[in-house]
């Protein structure tokens, strides 16, 4: 156990996210989602939902703002809608700091998140709730280490 650190991170996550250098990506998928789309190593985040590992995961998780994008989101199947959960995402990540997302078509995603470092595999339900994080770099010194 560490000081600070939400037990929701485990230490496998939390050795990952410290790994992964700059322009890396993580994807964290719901319960729906198939293996054949995982990359990379693949944690287990069973009982988890989305929102609160995606909430634990911003507080240390810089993002790339050096990119046209800085998450990315499956688009619906023509005829399905987006989901709520999108909201909150947009809310959690931008308590952190500004982001823009981008929308890949459903196998897009799948070919995507194929190449990323890590694939969170975690009991969300909610339907299309899969999300790519892009990393980015500290800018603020002050940042790191929380000092």
């Amino acid at each position: 156990m560490l000081k600070g650190i939400p037990p929701i991170l485990s230490p496998d996550l939390l050795k990952v996210l410290a790994e992964m250098g700059h322009g890396d990506e993580i994807t964290i998928a719901d319960a729906h989602y198939p293996l054949s789309g995982a990359g990379g190593q693949i944690i287990r985040a069973d009982g988890h939902r989305i929102c609160d590992l995606l909430e634990a995961v911003m507080k240390y998780f810089p993002l790339d703002r050096y990119h046209e994008w800085q998450y990315a989101l499956m688009e619906p199947v023509a005829g399905d809608t987006a989901p709520d959960i999108w909201q909150a995402y947009g809310e959690i990540i931008g308590r952190h700091e500004p982001a823009e997302a981008t929308l890949l078509e459903r196998f897009e995603f799948y070919g995507r998140a194929s190449h990323s470092h890590t694939t969170i595999m975690t009991s969300e339900t909610a339907q299309y709730a899969n999300i790519i994080l892009k990393k980015g770099v500290i800018v603020n010194s002050s940042e790191v280490g929380g000092n």
